[in-house]
């Protein structure tokens, strides 16, 4: 499995944690094999994408997914939400299947027919380019947005500079609080945020799509879960 990584490195990291624990190992030879390639110098798709400025990051991100495939990767994942506004673009650009963690996200969703609103705790890029608009359209599904779509964009930045604790974490489990009582599950829809949902992650209607991203990759290769 390769691995687009670096938006963020923590994110990153955090992925591959993930994948680590859910798969059932007796020896290291039992784990997933990752190809990494952490780039945190890919332009900021934020910058980009909400304040028009910096450099476009889609010839990076392509250029990191075309180095995992030539490396031997046989798939590709990208733990970062606000990045898969490019992911036609790294499809095509390469012939090995991108593990697509939007559409998985909301497939998984659909699955359980539960939900006809879904909160997304995502940053503001993901919610102006409409990343989850068009999966969230086909399945008949109603986007809920935070009151405090601010603040949480402030939280996403802080993680970014390393700000990763407790407080951060309370705040977001508060925001996504308000949210899951506006609709029937939230979905945490950035890597950032996942590295401070554990408390939100115990609701019982919150989903993580860095989760989804974990289970298809593990599933992917063959590996068993636990």
């Amino acid at each position: 499995m390769g691995i687009i990584g670096g938006m963020g490195p923590e994110a990153t990291v955090e992925l591959m944690r993930r994948v680590t624990r859910r798969t059932r190992a007796e020896d290291d030879a039992d784990h997933v094999h990752l190809l990494v390639e952490s780039n945190p110098k890919i332009p900021s798709r934020i910058a980009h994408l909400i304040e028009g400025s910096g450099s476009d990051p889609l010839p990076e991100i392509l250029r990191v997914a075309c180095n995992l495939e030539g490396a031997g990767a046989d798939a590709l994942a990208m733990p970062c939400n606000t990045a898969h506004h490019y992911a036609d673009q790294i499809q095509a650009a390469v012939s090995i299947p991108l593990l697509h963690m939007v559409k998985l996200s909301v497939a998984r969703i659909a699955a359980a027919g539960v939900a006809a609103r879904v909160g997304l705790l995502a940053s503001t890029a993901v919610l102006r380019v409409g990343v989850y608009a068009r999966e969230f359209a086909e399945q008949r599904i109603t986007g809920v947005l935070p009151r405090r779509q601010d603040e949480l964009m402030a939280l996403i930045r802080g993680v970014k500079r390393g700000d990763s604790g407790a407080a951060a974490a309370q705040r977001l489990a508060e925001i996504g609080a308000e949210l899951t009582d506006q609709c029937d599950i939230a979905l945490i829809a950035c890597s950032e945020l996942s590295l401070i949902s554990a408390q939100l992650a115990n609701e019982a209607r919150v989903l993580d799509s860095l989760d989804v991203l974990a289970d298809a990759v593990v599933e992917f290769a063959g590996a068993r879960t636990r």
